[in-house]
C-alpha cells in the first residue's frame, strides 16, 4: 500500500515527532514536553520490551538519569562502586573517580525496566506516545526536500504523522536517516555485542562492574585462541547476571566469528562455581550492532536530527551507548527549543544546525581519539601487550579508566583529568 492510500489520523500532527522511545527518544521527548512542546513519540514495540545491552550505567550515564530528576535510591537500582578489570592473569578494582562533572557511583537496571521507566517519564511530562507503530520512511516536501513527517505501519494499517521537525532516535536501523539519504560512514568504527542472562547466585551481588580484556576461544581446548574484544559480567542483584562480549570492526575476526558460540566457549573458561553454563542460562543469546564514533552524519539536515545510535553516538573506547544517547538527546532538545521559539527563517535554521555543532564540540575530538584507539586494540598482540604491561600499574589504569569511560572533569581536576583533556585537544574533531 503506497503513501497516497495511507490513513489520515486527525491526532497525527505535532510540533515535533520523536521516532523511537529508547533512552535517546524518551529523554528528548521528556525535555521537550516539559517545556511545552507538543511531542509525538512513536515506538515500534510495546512496553515492557527488552534490548541487547549490558544493563549497566557508568557514572556518565547516571548523570543523565539524575538530570531528568529520577530517584535512584530505590531497590530497582543496583549501585556499584567501580570497574573491575580482568586480564593477563590479574584483576584490578578501580573505584569510580570523585569528580565535579559526574557522580561517583554506577547503576545496574535491566533495559526491560529502564526503558519503560524513561518512556513513562516522557508521557508524564506530556509527550503523546504511540506504541506498536513502526516508522518505515520519512515524508518530504517535494519542493524543498525537507522532512515533513513520517509514515508508519500500525495495527490499523499505514498512517502518516506530520511535524516540521523529526528526531530520529530509531537506533542502529536508522530507517529515517536512510530515507533521507544519510548513509553510514565506513571510515568510522562499528562494533557488535552479544549477551545472555544466567542464574548465578555467587556473582549476582557485586559492588563492581566486571570487564574482561581477553576473550579466549576454547572451542578447541588444546589450542585456545585469543580474540580481540572484551567481555563483561554485571550482577543484577536478583540471583542472575548479565554476561556478554563485544568486538570491533577494526579486528580481522570481525564478521568472521560466530559470536554466540564464542560467548559459550569463553564462559567455559570461567570458574564452575559461577554457574555460567548452558544449564543455568535464561533465554537465548541476543545480538546487536554498536554504531560508533559518529558513523552517520550530518547530525542535522533538512528538519531531521539524528540522536543516539541513529547518529553513531556509541563510545568507540568502551562500547557504552546509553549515556551518550541521553547526552545527545539533551543537546538535540536544547537546539529544538531554541528553534521553535524563533520565527521562520535563517535564525531558526541556525538554531537547528547548532545541534550538529554542539555534538562536534561535545564529543568530536574525543571520538576521533577513540577511533584511533579502536584501530590499535583490534590487533590481539597489541591488546595482549597493553593488558600485561598496564594492569600492574594502578596509576596508569586510573588514567585509562578516565579516558576510556569518559570520566574526567572538564575544568580543574587532577593530573589524569589534565592528561585526558590534553590528548583530546590534540585530536582533530570527527
Amino acid at each position: 500500500m503506497g503513501l497516497s492510500s495511507a490513513v489520515r489520523d486527525p491526532d497525527a500532527a505535532a510540533d515535533v515527532i520523536v521516532v523511537g522511545a529508547g533512552p535517546a527518544g524518551a529523554t528528548a521527548a521528556t525535555y521537550l514536553a516539559r517545556s511545552g512542546v507538543d511531542v509525538l513519540l512513536l515506538e515500534k514495540s510495546t512496553f515492557p520490551r527488552d534490548k541487547v545491552c549490558g544493563d549497566g550505567l557508568t557514572p556518565r550515564g547516571v548523570k543523565q538519569v539524575l538530570a531528568l530528576g529520577v530517584d535512584v535510591s530505590g531497590s530497582d537500582w543496583i549501585k556499584n562502586k567501580g570497574l573491575r578489570v580482568v586480564g593477563a592473569g590479574r584483576s584490578l578494582e578501580l573505584p569510580w573517580p570523585v569528580l565535579q562533572d559526574f557522580p561517583d557511583f554506577g547503576l545496574v537496571r535491566p533495559r526491560r525496566d529502564f526503558d519503560e521507566m524513561l518512556a513513562t517519564l516522557a508521557v508524564k511530562a506530556g509527550a503523546r506516545m504511540r506504541v506498536a507503530t513502526l516508522v518505515t520512511a520519512p515524508l518530504r516536501d517535494e519542493r524543498t526536500g525537507r522532512i515533513t513527517g513520517v509514515t508508519a505501519k500500525t495495527a490499523d494499517g499505514p498512517k502518516e504523522f506530520r511535524a516540521p521537525l523529526v528526531l530520529a532516535c530509531d537506533g542502529v536501523s536508522a530507517r529515517v536517516a536512510l530515507g533521507m539519504g544519510i548513509n553510514k560512514r565506513d571510515d568510522r568504527p562499528l562494533g557488535v555485542a552479544v549477551r545472555r542472562y544466567y542464574k548465578s547466585p555467587s556473582r549476582t551481588d557485586d559492588d563492581y562492574l566486571e570487564s574482561h580484556l581477553e576473550l579466549w576461544d576454547r572451542s578447541n581446548p588444546e589450542k585456545a585462541k585469543l580474540l580481540p574484544g572484551y567481555g563483561w559480567i554485571f550482577g543484577l542483584g536478583d540471583g542472575t547476571v548479565n554476561v556478554g562480549l563485544g568486538m570491533l570492526s577494526s579486528s580481522k575476526a570481525f564478521g568472521k566469528t560466530d559470536y554466540r558460540a564464542l560467548l559459550k566457549t569463553w564462559l567455559d573458561g570461567t570458574p564452575e562455581e559461577w554457574g555460567l553454563r548452558e544449564e543455568n542460562a535464561i533465554g537465548s543469546i541476543g545480538g546487536a550492532g554498536l554504531p560508533m564514533g559518529f558513523n552517520r552524519t550530518p547530525h542535522y539536515s533538512d528538519g531531521l536530527l539524528l540522536v543516539g545510535d541513529a547518529g553513531g553516538a556509541v563510545n568507540p573506547f568502551n562500547g557504552e551507548g546509553i549515556a551518550y544517547a541521553m547526552e545527545s538527546a539533551a543537546l538535540a532538545a536544547e537546539s529544538v527549543l531554541q528553534a521553535v521559539g524563533r520565527p521562520e527563517g535563517a535564525s531558526k535554521e541556525a538554531a537547528l544546525h547548532g545541534y550538529e555543532t554542539a555534538m562536534k564540540d561535545h564529543l568530536g575530538a574525543y571520538y576521533r581519539l577513540g577511533g584511533i584507539f579502536s584501530t590499535l586494540i583490534g590487533k590481539p598482540s597489541i591488546m595482549k601487550t597493553a593488558t600485561r604491561l598496564g594492569l600492574p600499574r594502578k596509576d596508569l589504569m586510573y588514567l585509562v579508566l578516565k579516558l576510556l569511560a569518559g570520566l574526567h572533569d572538564s575544568r580543574d581536576g587532577d593530573w589524569a583529568d589534565r592528561v585526558v583533556r590534553s590528548l583530546t585537544r590534540m585530536a582533530p574533531s570527527v
